[in-house]
């Protein structure tokens, strides 16, 4: 799926700058993480999403690679030192899809079913409808898991809607679950493009592939991840919408087990995106105990 990705930047690239076509300008550069290495284990386990950019950010610095194309869902809220959100794409669908070969869609999925995934998100919202499910590691990317999905491991999986799009699997989807019974991850949909901070000449190159309401929609619920604090080990979920100047953004934090959640909405001028997104983070920090796993604010750092 990285690969298919970064693909579709340099597609979009090329058809931005046609004068760079000829050139040979654009050279893909796999690199794979830790995260991508170790897949028996859940992410927080083994140090969080982070472990999907270090060597990537390493690159960019060391000057190995110029651009960097991520899934905006798998970039921590504060980007290390040297390193710059420059773009972000036209969001795509951010839903999740459900995949099963039991059951046409959740609902129907048998009693006690054995359901794989590595997301804790989808994990307590899962368990927050369906308490009876067993909820089961599942990690690799999008192939692998249909893998695991055919051979039996598991009843079900689900996966983001857009990605089974852009590796052309998206007939595997059984049911697109509605965000109100599955909100997605903060950024689920959007494809993010970093580079060095301060290179004016590749925020140029890449000034006609941002999207303004995509990257406000962004900013509003990078925003609310940032206020909550939110770790892998936290069941966080999000959806900002963009309609005219007004932009809406809906904040959900559960417990591991889906017993409890806590669902608000916030909504202002898309100008004040960030601090919109900032105050509905507060406003569910405020409303959460300690058993929704937060980190625990000092005076000082309130």
């Amino acid at each position: 799926m990285a690969v298919s990705q970064t693909e579709l930047v340099r597609d979009r690239l090329l058809a931005a700058h046609p004068e760079l076509a000829a050139a040979g300008a654009f050279e893909i550069v796999p690199i794979r993480t830790t995260g991508d290495r170790v897949q028996d284990r859940r992410l927080a386990e083994i140090g969080g999403k982070g472990l999907f950019t270090k060597e990537i950010d390493e690159a960019l610095r060391d000057r190995r690679i110029d651009l960097a194309v991520h899934s905006l869902k798998d970039l921590e809220t504060s980007l290390p030192d040297g390193v710059e959100l420059a773009c972000i794409l036209p969001r795509e669908d951010p839903r999740d899809a459900f995949l099963s070969l039991k059951a046409v869609s959740l609902a129907t999925l048998e009693e006690s079913a054995v359901v794989g995934t590595a997301s804790l998100r989808r994990q307590a919202q899962l368990l927050r409808r369906r308490p009876d499910l067993r909820i089961v590691p599942l990690r690799g990317n999008a192939n692998t898991r249909i893998r695991k999905l055919e051979a039996g491991e598991v009843d079900a999986t689900l996966l983001a809607l857009c990605g089974l799009r852009r590796i052309g699997l998206a007939d595997r989807a059984t049911e697109v679950l509605s965000c109100e019974v599955m909100l997605p991850a903060v950024g689920q949909g959007a494809l993010a493009v970093t580079c060095r901070s301060g290179d004016e000449l590749l925020q140029q190159l890449l000034a006609p592939l941002h999207d303004g309401p995509s990257a406000s929609c962004a900013a509003a619920e990078r925003a609310m991840l940032a206020a909550l604090d939110g770790s892998c080990r936290t069941p966080i979920a999000a959806l900002a919408e963009v309609e005219g100047h007004r932009l809406t953004i809906e904040g959900l934090l559960l417990t591991p087990d889906g017993r409890r959640e806590i669902r608000l909405r916030r909504a202002g001028d898309i100008t004040e995106a960030g601090g919109i997104g900032h105050a509905l983070g507060e406003e569910l920090r405020r409303c959460a105990g300690p058993e929704f796993g937060l980190e625990q604010r000092t005076p000082d750092s309130a």
